[in-house]
């Protein structure tokens, strides 16, 4: 896998059909966000989970900007909703079994039906409705381990937000006695089902997506998006080389 390196952890440069190649493999497959990876200065935890994940997919247009700014080369972008839009639509996956892990209730319908529409046996037996994640520190689900365990599915899709689901993955992959793909999609699947503005292809390839966002909620996300504003001055310091923990929150 070609990978560049930023703030200490790599970040792949792999077209679509590699990328589902290696999610035939197995692993922990990530898509960092712009905000997320402004966590790697003050959260161990998520800066372990990207350091030993898989694949980290070039998922923040403003990260790869900067990359390029910096020096550090300009991975091919391949945002978390693109990596799932190829997978879903792959022949191969069509006969994979598949668990998934929702945000809510209402999201769980709603992506699910949307799923089946797209010819996937999937029903609530192979869906999981999050609890409420700490925001700090570790996140483990061993209710999630268990259903996993049983089931075996090949592919597991964590559906709960950045920061989260990154530190989730990583501690299924160390506690799973078999090897599925664990990808870590955020919101992706709520684009594509409509639980969410949606985001189309034209956006998602002009890294537009958190613009459509922002319009569609501009409470909720442009403080966000503002806060990724910190990867600035984080990569124009650091570039490719690991940042210095800060001192972790008040938990």
């Amino acid at each position: 896998m070609r990978s560049l390196a930023l703030l200490g952890v790599r970040i792949a440069d792999v077209t679509p059909r590699e990328a589902l190649a290696m999610a035939d493999d197995g692993g922990l497959i990530l898509a960092p966000s712009g905000p997320g990876l402004c966590e790697l200065a003050r959260d161990r935890e998520y800066r372990e989970a990207l350091r030993h994940s898989d694949l980290n997919l070039a998922d923040s247009g403003l990260a790869i900007v900067l990359m390029a700014i910096r020096g550090l080369g300009r991975p091919h972008r391949l945002s978390g909703l693109g990596f799932l839009t190829e997978l879903i639509h792959s022949e191969n996956f069509k006969h994979q079994s598949s668990f998934w892990v929702m945000p809510s209730p209402q999201s769980a319908r709603t992506n699910l039906a949307w799923l089946q529409e797209q010819g996937l046996a999937v029903s609530l037996q192979n869906c999981h409705l999050a609890p409420l994640y700490p925001k700090n520190g570790p996140v483990e689900d061993h209710d999630l381990l268990k259903r996993l365990m049983e089931q075996r599915p090949r592919y597991v899709f964590l559906c709960t937000g950045s920061g989260s689901q990154e530190k989730l993955g990583h501690w299924l992959m160390t506690h799973l006695d078999y090897r599925p793909c664990i990808a870590a999609i955020g919101a992706a699947i709520a684009f594509l089902s409509g639980d969410q503005a949606p985001v189309p292809r034209w956006a998602d390839r002009l890294c537009l997506g958190w613009l459509l966002r922002t319009f569609s909620d501009p409470s909720r996300f442009l403080p966000r998006y503002l806060a990724a504003l910190r990867l600035i001055p984080l990569v124009l310091r650091y570039g490719a080389t690991e940042p210095p923990l800060l001192a972790s929150p008040v938990r």
